[in-house]
């Protein structure tokens, strides 16, 4: 370690190093000027390292801890400047090196590091570094995140592992990753895979890698690439493509993928995770049908309170001193008129000269003054604007205590009750809002300030102060002298006895950062003031050193209010000198003789950072040294080294005094400075494990887990003092008990201003006995402090009750958990006392987050390494798992106005995702243990039980059929013909001109139409040229690549005159041929086409350069180009001989990434087209409209063929056109008055997103929607409920019903299940055929354990389900279990199947496995009705018997799908669907645009979109974790966050979640961030 330990510099040198490093820390010089400057002052002094830097075969964790004992260790601070020696009794330091050290020997914890973009690690590390400044170091008035004890002067240069490394060689090494870290982790920073192999190999040689089964190959057809099927048209434009489209398979032949690095990583994780968590889960039985969450059973070893019932214990007699003056005021008044030249207070400058001394003649004259102008200047005589009684600020800055005092008694004199806040430094300080609510509860309208202070605040550009956030409207009166007229001769303010009334109000920040107003009465003032000064021993005239904040708490009721009762000199140190010179207050002491010192742990501990070998210190005259924060349980460390160092120089041990003390409460307890030396104060060592259970056990053998406490000696004089249980009835603790310390003394507040409930259960407590007897007839206060009272009434306090936090039944102090994480390295690396500890309600417990600021200096290795050494310290010593650590760039921290960190303001951001943490590490695996068991499923139950069950629970089984087909009479003239060819035939003789299809092009106007004629004669030519140019034989197979419109069409009919068999594909997108064209060439030779048909536009692009940079275009079949016909007709037009041969073939890619493509005989589609005539009522006078991708699935069927089989009218509108005009299908719709228009979810969402604002000036265009009856979007997934919905609601202003929007649920089995139009007719109450469509909400908890129960809206767990349309005439489908392929009843979720007379007939061979094709095409029930043959959807649904009836008087069954078999996750024996989880992530934060989740090896893992700065990308991972816990009792494994567009999705606008989980194993997404969680 290059440290300034080993080097021999000179003195000169060490100072100059000093002041640098002073001006780095108050900002006025930069960092690089800093180490500019520092590298040519110690350059000379540097050993010669071979290389740069040091060696780096030294790893810098094995420095040895300095012992204890040797005091030289204190003369060489400066150099370590970094352990905080505050929050580290060295029996905590050693005791975590234990920990540590035993983890060591329990194996490496393997802990995965996370992955980051470049751009980020560069950014994090060195942005926005200012040394931490001067508002950094200080008190801190909030329950944990401890204080600053800062970088000044005394504390050494932040040095890293490079020693003086230059810091262009620095950020070349941040980028690629630091080489001289000896860290556990596997991975550098850098997004490349270069070093995957060998990164790989560590991870081999670290974690026991066995070998897991991967996941079976989802893409394992037949071609040797996987193939995406891009997005073209719709969204192309607007989603980047992703760069993983075309990638070879990944898996190499044991089914291991092949990108090791992030596979690796997570086989670390899941090794890792296999670890046994500590708390065993107990077993118990439970119905699958509810999901309990595990409660904590509480331990039967633990252990108990076994001690007797506590007695209160009584403090000494307040005794009366004759001459005590009568109130506060009459001391000032005796003080100021017998003795005025008695110095009262001495002001120091920021050199530590006396800038001011206030005597108590001044004190008296010129608080007289200010009384009189506030009550007689402000406002009119007849209406003054305050009077006796009301509230004031008080608005004064640190270093000015004297104009302060005085205002305060001014205050006093004239009755009013003062209100000492902070100076408000910006228009949005950190809790300064909450200040501003307190002064508008207070009733403040006047704010009393000095002249500096008026002249600093922020102005607006009149020169008057603004109003700051959430303050009430206030006057600034400045109370300098000069500024202020003389009282009259005759005015005097009236001196009254102490009384009841309040007498000032002092501020309180609450865990939640809530502002409350303590008040304290002028008895109760006196009376403190009194039993301070006989517990002190004040006498007239002593000095007193004070260095505390005097506007509040220790330093208030010492330096402003007893020592003016006693006539005392007080000399105030000022914060800003204490930065500068932290030896000032000791140098006072010496100067001034000063008996008595009032100083936080802070203040010792920097007094020894900064002494040097001064020789002039001298102590002797100290009586007192009172430690404010003396109850705070780590200030013991600070208090035993400052009296190891300085009991040379005269300093007596009897004379540390800590006291403890609260705002509610005011002084609680202090040691009495005793003249008897032989009597050592009280020592407690305990073990952590007992307080953790509220006992008090002192620990021996375990050196570990304890916690040494010193004692705050006894109660006050007059005062009673109890310890009662802290929640529940205020009831007594036993002896060996932790409880909330309670007092009853005149000496306390009394309320908490204008809040009568809060102060009922604060001020006025009535302890009871073990039998519910009260112990004494007066209330008492709770102090706020936990702790017990030892022997001999000594008061030990072992923490806050803010700083409390319970998990799991046990209870952690926030301060203990600071005082670990501050232990576990000699802080190199994170600024001390820049952490705070709070605790989140996730999932029904508390569950601990650590937040700290890190050094800029610090690599991404440091800070992991760091972060997995506070987990296992913290996981050691207090056997608590950290939820989430979090490192934030230095100087990010909210701040309170004195430096230390707002705690409920981090909290607030963090839990609102604005934190912008460099490095998150979760352990949800470890922390949390109260997830639900998980499911075992039953053992299948025979046919029997299932129909009994059914039986005795009243349930039916779930099946459903549509209209019968058979029965329905219609004049439906094309039911004579068995072939869609004939129809057209039949159809250009009898209505040669009637117009079928009109395709309009972007700008709506009609690009061309076809007659029944003009498509006849147009196929015939098509067929002439299939059977001359093509030779192609009956039967053979035709690829149709044609962009959406009219010459598909034709081209589809050809193929059906010439007996060829079409299969439509969507063309390649000239913008992203890479990815679009292997699609098409995979379905060209998967189909086996024999020849290819399209335009000469797309036959010059398969050609084309890009073309065969994709695929090999030599080996296309041949291609026809269609633009070109002959001029005859061929002479016979072919007839097939079996309606049951193949009328065309459908190729789609599901969701999974597979591509199917099934058979559809000519039965079949005649079949189809049929249902669909009568499903939604068409004939020759309709028209539609359809903007639909015409490739697949429904959206074929109604593009191609429905128009010629029931005559209606299509108007055709391409989707891609949309991207141009947005408004292109509703301004259609509305133009061609159309009745009925189908779309697809992606046409519906371009809509919504981009006409969203554009509804009223559509409206002026004329746009009318009131016409349509039915918009049905078709889709082969659960319904899109909230799409829907906010479609209907954005539209309904241009005349869209509410019920006209419905949807369809087709898949590869059969392309259309459902379908429902509602005929709404003229009048929306007018009979309708098809009822709405009904929405149910389903507990989502049940539905994991495959049960419906459906429960009302906003229920919690409820998720809303819309049904997929009404069943189409001639389906049946019943509701089958996946597993057994028994059938079920209506209240379970099971597997869709259907059997219907448009069922396709089979794949076509891409799977080749016979079996998958009878079981999908050919499934029978295992019992029940075994006979019929049923097709097996792959869907997961239910059915619901509505309380609807459809036209004919038949209630309406409503099919309700809920997602493919095939996507759902099995995680914890429940099943789960990927979009619930993803809807949930997406709403947790703005910035979040898209999600998808997907799961591997048991580890859910999300992948985030984010729409933001890339600083943004670590807050989502808690966020994400949380709700997934909160919601789905979920432990996410991998968080992702990726740019926009990263996420693949289909041309039907669904996911491609198993292409995007190929892309992320393969580390090809390029992400922003990957987390692990632990």
């Amino acid at each position: 370690m290059a440290d300034r330990d080993t080097l021999p510099l000179p003195l000169e040198v060490r100072d100059r190093l000093a002041e640098l490093e002073l001006e780095l820390s108050e900002g006025d010089i930069t960092q690089k000027g800093y180490e500019k400057k520092r590298s040519k002052l110690i350059g000379a002094f540097l050993p010669k390292a071979p290389g740069k830097g040091m060696d780096p075969s030294v790893p810098h964790e094995r420095r040895t801890p300095v012992t204890p004992g040797s005091s030289s260790r204190y003369h060489r601070r400066r150099s370590s400047g970094s352990r905080d020696e505050r929050y580290r009794s060295d029996v905590h330091t050693e005791a975590v090196q234990a920990a540590l050290a035993k983890q060591k020997e329990r194996g490496k914890m393997a802990v995965p590091m996370p992955s980051k973009r470049r751009s980020l690690v560069v950014q994090s590390s060195m942005d926005a570094y200012t040394p931490p400044g001067e508002e950094h170091i200080g008190h801190q008035d909030t329950s944990s995140g401890s204080e600053e004890e800062g970088s000044m002067q005394g504390e050494g240069t932040p040095t890293s592992s490079q020693g003086s490394i230059n810091m262009e060689n620095w950020i070349s090494r941040a980028i690629h990753g630091s080489t001289t870290s000896s860290t556990t982790s596997s991975s550098s920073t850098q997004s490349g895979g270069s070093g995957a192999a060998s990164r790989l190999a560590d991870v081999m040689g670290q974690t026991h890698l066995e070998n897991h089964s991967t996941p079976p190959d989802v893409t394992g057809y037949t071609t040797d690439s996987i193939q995406v099927e891009r997005p073209q048209g719709s969204t192309t434009a607007s989603r980047a493509t992703p760069k993983y489209g075309n990638a070879e398979l990944m898996e190499t032949g044991d089914g291991v993928p092949v990108g090791g690095r992030v596979s690796a990583k997570i086989q670390q994780l899941v090794n890792t995770l296999k670890r046994p968590k500590r708390p065993p889960l107990r077993e118990f039985f439970v119905d699958d049908f509810e999901e309990l969450l595990e409660v904590q059973q509480p331990d039967p070893n633990q252990p108990k309170a076994e001690g007797a019932q506590m007695l209160a214990m009584r403090g000494e007699q307040l005794g009366v001193v004759t001459n005590w003056p009568l109130s506060l005021e009459a001391a000032l008044q005796r003080w100021g008129t017998i003795s005025p030249k008695a110095p009262c207070l001495t002001t120091m400058d920021t050199n530590g000269k006396p800038l001011y001394i206030l005597t108590y003649g001044k004190l008296w004259v010129r608080s007289m003054k200010v009384a009189y102008n506030i009550l007689h200047k402000l406002g009119s005589k007849q209406e003054p604007m305050v009077r006796p009684g009301d509230r004031v600020a008080l608005v004064f800055p640190n270093n000015d205590p004297a104009a302060f005092m005085v205002a305060f008694y001014g205050c006093l004199l004239a009755e009013l009750v003062p209100v000492p806040i902070e100076v408000p430094l910006t228009r949005k300080d950190a809790g300064s809002q909450q200040i501003g609510f307190l002064l508008g509860s207070c009733g403040v309208t006047v704010a009393l300030t000095s002249d500096a202070c008026h002249k600093g605040l922020p102005k607006s550009t009149t020169g008057e102060i603004p109003q700051f956030k959430g303050w009430p409207k206030l006057l600034w009166f400045v109370t300098e002298s000069k500024h202020l007229s003389k009282p009259p001769r005759d005015w005097f303010p009236h001196i009254k006895d102490a009384n009841n009334d309040t007498a000032y109000i002092e501020y309180k920040t609450c865990k939640d950062g809530s502002v409350l107003g303590v008040t304290v009465t002028r008895i109760a003032l006196l009376t403190h003031c009194q039993a301070l000064t006989q517990s002190c021993g004040y006498t007239e005239a002593e000095t007193i050193v004070n260095v505390l904040d005097f506007k509040k708490d220790v330093g208030l009721w010492h330096g402003i209010l007893t020592s003016v009762m006693n006539m005392m000199h007080v000399i105030s140190i000022p914060y800003s000198l204490m930065k500068v010179n932290p030896l000032s207050w000791i140098q006072k002491v010496c100067q001034y003789k000063a008996k008595v010192a009032c100083v936080k742990s802070r203040d010792m501990h920097w007094a020894l950072v900064a002494h040097k070998d001064q020789r002039d210190v001298n102590l002797s005259s100290l009586r007192m040294l009172v430690v404010a924060d003396g109850s705070n349980p780590w200030s013991i460390s600070s208090c035993d080294a400052f009296l190891n160092v300085f009991q040379s120089k005269g300093l007596k041990p009897e004379v540390i005094c800590p006291c403890a003390s609260s705002p509610e409460a005011l002084t609680v307890a202090i040691r009495r400075p005793t003249d008897d030396s032989n009597q050592p104060p009280g020592r407690g060592v305990l073990s952590m494990q007992g307080l953790s259970h509220g006992v008090i056990r002192v620990d021996s053998e375990e050196k570990l887990s304890v916690l040494t406490l010193q004692d705050v000696g006894t109660a006050m004089p007059g005062a009673l003092m109890c310890v009662v249980k802290p929640d529940g009835v205020p009831q007594l603790c036993k002896t060996d008990e932790i409880g909330e310390l309670c007092v009853c003394s005149v000496a306390t507040g009394t309320s908490y201003y204008g809040l009568s409930g809060m102060t009922k259960n604060t001020f006025e407590v009535f302890p009871v006995n073990s039998v519910g007897a009260l112990i004494s007839e007066y209330p008492f206060t709770r102090t706020g402090l936990l702790g017990f009272v030892g022997p001999g009434g000594l008061c030990f306090i072992a923490g806050k009750m803010d700083g409390l936090m319970v998990v799991g039944g046990r209870r952690h102090n926030a301060d203990d958990i600071v005082a670990t994480a501050l232990a576990v390295e000699p802080m190199k690396f994170v600024y001390r006392g820049r952490i705070a500890v709070f605790s989140i309600t996730v999932l029904h417990d508390e569950r601990i987050v650590v937040v700290a600021e890190q050094r800029p200096d610090s690599t991404e290795e440091d800070s992991f390494q760091w972060m997995s050494r506070v987990l296992q310290a913290i996981d050691g010593i207090h056997q608590v798992g950290v939820y989430c650590l979090a490192l934030v760039p230095s100087n990010t921290l909210p701040k309170t106005p004195l430096g230390g960190i707002h705690l409920s303001e981090t909290k607030q951001l963090f839990l609102e995702g604005s934190l912008h943490p460099c490095n998150v590490l979760m352990c949800p695996h470890t922390c949390v243990t109260n997830l639900p068991k998980p499911r075992q499923k039953q053992p299948e139950i025979g046919p029997a039980s299932v129909m009994v069950g059914n039986l005795v629970s009243g349930k039916r089984i779930a099946q459903a059929s549509g209209r019968d087909l058979g029965q329905m009479e219609d004049n439906d003239q094309a039911r004579k013909f068995l072939f869609l060819s004939e129809v057209l035939q039949w159809r250009a003789q009898t209505t040669p001109d009637h117009v079928l299809y009109t395709l309009l092009n972007s700008r709506g106007t009609i690009a061309s139409s076809l007659s029944c004629v003009q498509l006849h004669k147009r196929a015939e030519k098509i067929a002439t040229m299939l059977a001359e140019r093509g030779h192609l034989q009956d039967g053979d197979h035709v690829a149709l690549v044609y962009p959406p419109g009219i010459d598909l069409i034709a081209a589809f009919y050809g193929c059906l005159y010439a007996g060829c068999v079409p299969i439509t594909v969507r063309p390649p997108h000239p913008q992203n041929i890479a990815t679009t064209l292997p699609t098409v060439k995979m379905i060209v030779e998967v189909s086996r086409s024999a020849c290819m048909m399209t335009t000469a536009v797309i036959c010059k692009l398969l050609r084309s350069k890009e073309a065969s940079a994709a695929v090999d275009v030599r080996t296309w079949p041949p291609v026809l180009d269609t633009d070109d016909l002959p001029k005859k007709k061929p002479p016979l037009l072919y007839k097939p001989s079996n309606p049951d041969t193949l009328a065309y073939m459908d190729f789609s890619v599901s969701t999974t990434g597979m591509l199917a493509g099934v058979k559809m005989s000519h039965t079949a589609t005649s079949a189809f087209c049929r249902s669909i005539k009568l499903q939604c009522e068409l004939y020759p006078s309709r028209e539609v409209a359809i903007c639909l991708d015409p490739y697949c699935g429904l959206g074929f069927v109604i593009w191609c063929l429905c128009s010629v089989y029931s005559g209606h009218q299509s108007i055709l509108i391409p989707p891609s056109e949309l991207e141009v005009n947005p408004a292109l299908w509703l301004l259609a719709v509305s133009q061609y008055k159309v009745r009925d228009t189908f779309c697809s979810y992606s046409v519906m969402e371009l809509c919504t997103k981009g006409l969203g604002l554009q509804t009223e000036s559509l409206k002026s265009r004329g746009l009318d929607l009131s016409r349509v009856r039915t918009c049905v979007v078709v889709a082969e997934e659960r319904p899109r409920i909230a799409l829907t919905q906010s479609f209907s609601k954005l539209f309904k202003d241009l005349g869209l019903h509410p019920r006209a929007v419905s949807t369809s649920f087709g898949c590869r089995v059969n392309l259309a299940v459902c379908l429902q139009p509602h005929r709404l007719g003229k009048l929306a109450d007018q009979g309708t055929s098809g009822p709405d469509p009904t929405t149910v909400y389903v507990d989502m908890r049940a539905l994991r354990h495959d049960r419906v129960r459906l429960v009302e809206r906003g229920s919690p767990h409820s998720l809303p389900l819309m049904e997929s349309g009404k069943i189409l005439p001639g389906v049946r489908i019943i509701i089958a279990n996946p597993e057994t392929k028994g059938p079920l009843g209506d209240s379970h979720l099971g597997e869709i199947w259907v059997c219907s007379g448009h069922n396709a007939s089979g794949y076509f061979t891409v799977y080749g496995d016979e079996a998958l094709q009878s079981d999908h095409f050919n499934s029978r029930l295992s019992f029940g009705d075994t006979q019929t043959i049923w097709a097996r959807t792959g869907y997961l649904g239910f059915l619901r018997r509505t309380e609807l009836t459809d036209a004919s008087g038949e209630r309406h069954d409503a099919l309700y799908v809920v997602g493919a078999l095939d996507e759902a996750m099995e995680l914890r024996g429940m099943r789960y669907h990927p979009i619930d989880i993803e809807t949930s992530v997406i709403r947790t934060h703005k910035s979040i645009t898209e999600c998808a989740v997907f799961t591997w090896t048991n580890l859910l893992v999300v992948v985030v979109e984010l729409d933001g700065s890339e600083q943004e990308a670590l807050d989502l991972v808690p966020l994400v974790t949380n709700v997934v816990l909160e919601e789905h009792y979920l432990i996410v494994g991998v968080v992702v966050v990726v740019d926009i567009g990263v996420i693949p999705i289909n041309s039907r606008g669904e996911k491609q979640r198993m292409h995007l989980r190929d892309g992320f194993l393969a580390d090809q997404l390029d992400p922003i961030y990957v987390a692990y969680n632990m």
